[in-house]
């Protein structure tokens, strides 16, 4: 069955790839030398291998061809058929053939640059989002938390060790009481995080109540889970891994184990023991089970996973998978926020979403 669905993958990449390689082709047909007919294939076919090349060859140059060229083949999916259609329909006009076809072209690759230049924008100038919200459940000496949130960063080359310095410059500012990174920190691999130096970055994070994590679905190791943990609580990150911790005997935070692991145990498991009169926080990486939270007493949920989409308008279709995508959603007095992530995942661009901090300002007891 994975055989079967390897192939047909294989062969509608291998056809969408054609499609983009023959349109290209049938632009400059005109002016292709020999010598460049033949370059040109060969750069087709390494561009659309690339992504694939880098995990074999662990090579960071290759990786970064390959990211970019994500990115150019899901922008130009969008853009050739437009362009197709609107050709075919100057057709009918008494506009000459030739000239469409090559105007057609050139502004093709001006939007196509536009789009990359504004989406590589969006992924690395992340904004500080602000939520204000109410837990009515009262904490002794503590009217407020001011709580910093960060998902996704997926550090890896492009989102590597300036993109986390940004990062912890930003949350610094906030002043935060409290810092949490609700999975998918990593990016399949840990080589990158740790060549670039970016644990003794993270560990600069100042926070009275400090840095907790919990684990995403791209949050994964060739070694055991238990040396993943020590790489992120070497940076004074703590894990919460299917378990809950009381924070200065205020407030109960609770980390899940990510939505795909098939250890992940029961909430209400977690739960038991557990004062129900103190505001509970909990990380869950992908946004589900509101409902089972809800009933469990759950009072916020911080969440990733989504990008928004990332790159529009795949947005339409994470606003059908999930029943919070982006942003706050109140259900009673269960509230859960959902941040369009701090890095980006394959093609280092974001449209129609942005990179984010997310800042969280809780009142208690009103």
């Amino acid at each position: 069955m994975f055989i079967l669905i390897g192939l047909v993958f294989i062969l509608l990449y291998g056809f969408l790839v054609f499609y983009i390689g023959w349109s290209g082709w049938k632009w400059m047909r005109p002016t292709l030398s020999l010598k460049f007919k033949i370059l040109y294939i060969l750069t087709i076919v390494f561009l659309s291998t690339s992504f694939i090349l880098a995990r074999f060859f662990n090579n960071v140059y290759i990786s970064v061809i390959g990211s970019y060229w994500l990115a150019l083949f899901s922008l130009l999916l969008l853009l050739l058929p437009l362009v197709h259609i609107t050709v075919w329909l100057l057709r009918l006009t008494v506009l000459p053939r030739h000239h469409v076809q090559k105007w057609s072209g050139f502004i093709t690759l001006i939007v196509l640059v536009s789009l990359l230049s504004y989406g590589s924008f969006n992924a690395f100038s992340p904004i500080v989002r602000t939520y204000e919200i109410n837990i009515t459940k009262k904490v002794q000496s503590t009217p407020s938390l001011n709580i910093v949130m960060a998902s996704d960063m997926h550090f890896n080359v492009l989102s590597g060790k300036n993109h986390a310095i940004r990062m912890v410059e930003e949350i610094n500012a906030l002043k935060p009481d409290i810092v949490l990174f609700p999975g998918d920190i990593f990016d399949d691999q840990i080589d990158q995080y740790i060549s670039q130096g970016i644990g003794p970055i993270l560990a600069k994070i100042q926070a009275p109540y400090g840095v907790y994590a919990s684990l995403g679905n791209h949050d994964k190791y060739k070694g055991t889970m238990a040396e993943l943990i020590d790489v992120l609580e070497q940076s004074h990150i703590q894990v919460l891994y299917d378990e809950a911790i009381q924070i200065d005997d205020r407030f109960t935070l609770i980390g899940r184990k990510d939505h795909s692991d098939p250890d992940r145990i029961a909430l209400s498991d977690i739960m038991q023991g557990q004062d129900p009169s103190k505001p509970v926080i909990l990380l869950d990486h992908q946004p589900k089970d509101f409902d089972i939270a809800q009933q469990q007493g759950i009072d916020l949920m911080v969440s990733g996973h989504t990008h928004h989409g990332q790159i529009a308008p795949a947005n339409l279709i994470t606003e059908r998978l999930f029943e919070n995508d982006w942003g706050l959603l109140q259900k009673g007095e269960f509230h859960s926020i959902v941040t369009s992530g701090y890095g980006f995942w394959g093609p280092p661009i974001r449209i129609g979403s942005r990179a984010e901090i997310v800042q969280i300002n809780v009142t208690f007891g009103k």
